[in-house]
């Protein structure tokens, strides 16, 4: 075979004489194995972890939709009797909880929670090892309550165009708001009061039908008699209130107080 000379190379054009291969550094060829070992790695870690996925035991939870449908049931029977159109929404229940299912559920208000406003219903599993969670709900009870048509001061008795109506929401108001004139008609302003304030039960008192030192007329009733006799009061009574008096001959009777300064006393 003919091998030419390096004279005959020399003088062969550039592109048909042979080049040597580019020879990699080390340390690139050290990484790029580095790198296909770590892309091993991992391929076989994910495959160890979906065998081992794949082979747990699926764990039991408890339905949300049950323990939802407890907690409605609960708040319509609690709502019933508010005054006002009571409307509620039930917020986020777990679906990932860890509570096993449950086939008897108990709804039931939290010491000190209120069935309106913002607050929160518990659910009990009533089987034996049974569990308990709570949901948070909103209530929202929108009717009529009475406000303070005029600034009213105290000791003021209440007419009925002391006071008129507004329409919101009950829960949203503080608790003990009056929403019917007759709770307020008829009673003592206890505080001073500005207009347009909702009225509340503590802001109002019933009248006094007996004021303490005053003069009364003790009505003693029993089966077939009935004798009334003078005396003094010995404190303030609305009217149904206890009044003592003390009698003309020194005696004290306590009975209850009526109108037009009358204590009824019963034997």
């Amino acid at each position: 075979m003919y091998k030419p000379s390096c004279i005959e190379v020399l003088r062969l054009p550039l592109s048909n004489r042979r080049r040597p291969r580019p020879v990699e550094p080390w340390s690139q060829r050290m990484l790029g194995a580095a790198d296909a070992a770590s892309q091993w790695a991992l391929a076989i870690v994910a495959l160890f972890l979906v065998a081992l996925l794949s082979s747990a035991p699926a764990v039991a939870r408890q339905d949300v939709a049950p323990v939802r449908q407890a907690v409605e049931e609960f708040l319509r029977v609690q709502t019933r009797g508010l005054p006002g159109a009571a409307s509620f929404t039930v917020g986020s229940i777990d679906p990932q909880n860890n509570l096993q299912p449950c086939p008897a559920l108990d709804a039931f208000l939290p010491p000190g929670a209120r069935p309106w406003g913002r607050t929160t219903v518990g659910v009990r599993c009533l089987v034996e090892g049974g569990w308990s969670l709570y949901v948070p709900v909103t209530v929202k009870v929108m009717g009529d309550f009475l406000v303070s048509a005029r600034p009213l001061a105290q000791g003021q008795i209440v007419g009925a165009d002391d006071v008129a109506r507004q329409n919101g929401d009950l829960a949203e108001l503080p608790a003990g708001i009056l929403t019917d004139p007759a709770q307020a008609v008829g009673k003592t302003v206890s505080m001073g009061v500005a207009s347009g304030r909702p009225l509340r039960s503590d802001m109002l008192r019933q009248p006094l039908f007996v004021q303490q030192g005053q003069s009364v007329k003790v009505l003693s009733r029993g089966t077939g008699f009935q004798v009334a006799t003078d005396g003094r009061a010995l404190n303030n009574a609305a009217s149904g209130q206890v009044a003592q008096v003390r009698t003309a001959n020194g005696q004290t009777v306590s009975g209850i107080a009526r109108s037009n300064g009358v204590v009824e006393v019963t034997y």
